[in-house]
């Protein structure tokens, strides 16, 4: 790479773009600066852009295409300029206009749900197309937030009368006789990130309300059995810890008008030792049907704390070299 001193500068338009480039206390200008080894300064209707020849234009063509962005209507966050960063310094900077998406559903507070990285697009697109979706990803790439808001939304557009959630209570074992309450009170702490993201985009309030309506049903794998489920949008959640039985027993719930979404993390498994994973069986069994996709998310989809995506990283490398050890 070409480290020579050079400068450049770039004509910003709208001093309102120049305000949300830096962000608050410059902090969004920060992030480019460290992560690409240059100076910005704004200097009245341009930006001067200072360091290594190849950094420069580097940074050039991502300062282009977030002002896109903003041009665009879209707003810019440490997720989403990290994110424009990584596709910038792969050569892929033209991916950064695909990032534009229509608004999924809105939350009860008025939040726009959309799809922030080119996996998660695709995995949306794949609700939108296929009956069953199987998304594949470590934790906090958007599999179960999104699935529910597209559930939410074909509630919404009456595609669907109900929405089912459920989740393998494989953690509990022996420890739920030692909770207190019915089975139900039991249950609930196992199915506590299903009712966050409902609380979420639906309210405290509305969610109560179709809850009671039987609108919505949040519930234990085993309470699926024996039922066929017509005109529903069914998310399975946490699919790594079923059963090759469990998870043929679900997918066969399938009724007519109904959206099967199946979410997991095949690196996170708590199935007893010598139990093969459903969800990894049924991906190799049913790849390549039609009407059935299977989306992998990794690390570059994570849309958490941008130190969330080095802890996987951290991991994955980790697993790798005892591997290659053994």
């Amino acid at each position: 790479m070409n480290n020579d001193y050079s400068e450049s500068s770039v004509k910003i338009e709208n001093f309102q773009y120049t305000m949300e480039l830096f962000g608050n206390y410059d902090e969004n200008i920060k992030i480019i600066e460290e992560a690409l080894g240059v100076e910005i300064v704004a200097r009245e209707n341009e930006l001067r852009i200072k360091g290594g020849g190849d950094r420069v234009g580097l940074a050039e063509k991502l300062i282009g295409n977030l002002i896109g962005m903003l041009k665009r209507g879209e707003q810019l966050s440490t997720q989403s300029i990290n994110y424009a960063i990584g596709l910038v310094m792969a050569g892929q900077e033209e991916k950064i206009k695909d990032l534009a998406n229509e608004v999924i559903c809105l939350t009860h507070k008025g939040k726009q749900i959309k799809s922030k990285t080119l996996g998660q697009k695709t995995y949306i697109e794949a609700m939108r197309k296929c009956d069953i979706v199987f998304s594949i990803g470590p934790a906090g790439t958007g599999k179960t937030y999104l699935a529910i808001a597209m559930a939410v939304r074909a509630m919404r557009n009456r595609e669907v009368s109900r929405i089912i959630l459920t989740r393998p209570a494989v953690e509990a074992g022996e420890k739920l006789g030692f909770l207190p309450g019915d089975l139900q009170d039991k249950v609930d702490p196992y199915l506590r990130p299903l009712y966050d993201a409902l609380y979420d985009i639906l309210g405290g309030e509305s969610y109560l309300k179709y809850r009671e309506r039987g609108i919505i049903e949040v519930a234990p794998l085993a309470y699926m059995r024996g039922r066929t489920l017509d005109d529903s949008y069914i998310i399975l959640d946490e699919a790594q810890n079923t059963t090759p039985e469990q998870m043929k027993m679900f997918l066969t719930r399938m009724g007519f008008g109904s959206k099967i979404v199946v979410t997991g993390d095949i690196t996170q498994i708590d199935l007893p030792t010598g139990k093969s994973s459903g969800l990894i069986e049924a991906t190799k069994i049913l790849h390549g049907i039609k009407g059935i996709d299977i989306i992998n998310l990794t690390e570059k989809d994570v849309v958490r704390h941008n130190i969330v995506q080095k802890i996987i990283l951290a991991y994955d490398r980790h697993h790798t070299r005892n591997k290659g050890k053994q």
